[in-house]
């Protein structure tokens, strides 16, 4: 079976049946009708690779294909952008070396960059630092003793030290996957270094520096529950509970600190007053805990669209290439990573690294190379940007779409990832088409996203995802008017 093919007949049927979906159904009874035949949902195909013996797509029958969807009014004229991942053959190209706005599609450019300069096993570790009261042992708490009898008196100071992990959680179970860094664990690790008591709990945001909001971020994003400010330092993405929806926290590091010290308190540990500000370099570490490492947190964020991570993520990359852990050192960090990974950035201007702002700008052609390095063999730690989009009709941003309708060749096959502001609605990714090609794609539409949008660009992936696309004279090809051209071969990367 190619690379991406559909399912259907008794391997999706065996298919489903395996995995619990289906179940034989009752014997049709005597005289009555038949029972009505299950549906069989398409199986989400294998993270596909490059198959050198599949038929290649000719660029004037993918453009003829593809002409009827990227004609949709609803679109207004989208930027577009269509290559052979193998050969880097351009099978089709419209405005596609314009700087555009990306929206979250230039998640993939922050993912690049992130798996580029940041080490596979790299975590990012939230840390407990105390200081005692002036005259207080070091090796103990807070308990004292005032005019000869005993009491606990609260004293010293416990620092809640971010180092940019959004996926930490206030959660008392099992939260994330795998496993995120826990408030409650911290706490316990504080209570076993014999402290009972504190007089102040004080979380510290300020590895990451700068603003915490970018240039062109609507004022209601916060509000709105898109991101939070960023912080060095926040619990559940400054939600004001774990997995909760709504407004994020103006201030995440001071919801976090709040939330350290319900923490605390869980665990035996009294707490005075609650503030934020820089830990003190005397302090010593009484706990810690850590974020699962950089690919899980970037497969994380290419799924859910994780505005918080993207962020975080690009100033990790700045703070590895030893650039300010700001919006400025972040776009810098990432823009140059990409460059190092042999990616062009030519007339990159970018904003943020979760594309929220309106003001980023980058070629279509950028983001499309970026997924071309890391489908290439010579860039096995990029295949996380790969794994990381997410699969039509099943998970992430795409969970919802691709199903019943002209979409549904789409599903499971096509793997891109989603983007949309009020000036865009993109989409960039991979498909496998009908011969078992891979193909890599971007579309930017100049146009708000709406639901009659987001299916417009489904189409166009849809289409790519049924077509074989041969040469004339060799196999069908739908004829139609003239389509964008096809333009030179995208390099490969270095």
């Amino acid at each position: 079976m190619p690379l991406g093919a559909r399912a259907g007949g008794l391997t999706a049927l065996a298919g489903a049946l395996l995995a619990g979906s289906l179940s034989p159904g009752p014997a049709t009874p005597p005289g009555g009708a038949p029972p009505t035949p299950p549906t069989v949902r398409a199986e989400a195909s294998a993270l596909p690779g490059l198959d050198p013996d599949a038929p290649k797509a000719d660029p004037a029958a993918v453009a003829a294909r593809l002409f009827g969807p990227l004609s949709d009014p609803v679109l207004g004229g989208p930027a577009a952008l269509v290559v052979d991942a193998l050969t880097g053959q351009v099978l089709l190209t419209n405005r596609a070396a314009e700087p555009t706005a990306p929206a979250s599609t230039v998640k993939i450019a922050t993912a690049t960059a992130a798996l580029t300069a940041l080490a596979p096993d790299a975590r990012l570790r939230t840390r407990a630092v105390y200081l005692p009261p002036a005259g207080a042992p070091a090796a103990t708490g807070t308990t004292g003793t005032t005019g000869g009898g005993s009491s606990t008196v609260p004293g010293g100071t416990l620092w809640l030290v971010g180092a940019g992990d959004p996926t930490l959680t206030a959660a008392t179970g099992p939260a994330g996957y795998p496993p995120a860094a826990r408030l409650s664990d911290l706490a316990e690790q504080v209570r076993k270094a014999g402290i009972t008591a504190v007089g102040a709990v004080v979380g510290d945001g300020t590895a990451y520096e700068g603003p915490g909001m970018a240039p062109g971020w609507r004022d209601g994003y916060v509000t709105d529950g898109n991101v939070t400010p960023v912080s060095a330092l926040s619990v559940d993405a400054g939600r004001a509970a774990p997995g909760s929806a709504g407004p994020r926290s103006p201030t995440p590091d001071a919801a976090a600190a709040a939330a350290f010290r319900t923490a605390l308190t869980a665990a035996g540990v009294s707490v005075g007053s609650v503030s934020t500000g820089r830990a003190d370099a005397a302090a010593r570490e009484v706990g810690s805990v850590q974020s699962p490492p950089i690919p899980i947190l970037v497969e994380r964020m290419l799924t859910d669209s994780d505005n918080d991570l993207a962020e975080s993520l690009g100033r990790q990359v700045a703070i590895a290439r030893g650039l300010p852990a700001s919006f400025d050192g972040a776009t810098r960090g990432v823009l140059g990573a990409l460059r190092d990974a042999g990616v062009p950035t030519d007339g990159a201007s970018l904003r943020d690294t979760s594309g929220l702002s309106i003001d980023n700008r980058i070629a279509p052609a950028t983001l499309v190379a970026a997924l071309r390095t890391a489908a290439m063999p010579g860039h096995p730690a990029l295949r996380t940007v790969l794994s990381g989009l997410p699969v039509a009709g099943f998970t992430g941003t795409l969970g919802d779409r691709y199903g019943p309708g002209d979409t549904s060749p789409g599903a499971g096959v096509v793997r891109a990832k989603t983007g949309s502001l009020r000036i865009v609605t993109s989409l960039a990714g991979m498909v496998t088409d009908s011969d078992g090609r891979l193909l890599l794609f971007g579309l930017f539409a100049p146009v708000e996203e709406q639901g009659l949008t987001k299916m417009a660009l489904d189409r166009v992936a849809a289409a790519l995802a049924s077509c074989g696309c041969p040469p004339a004279g060799t196999g069908p090809a739908p004829a139609t008017a003239a389509a964008p051209s096809a333009g030179p071969p995208v390099p490969p990367a270095g």
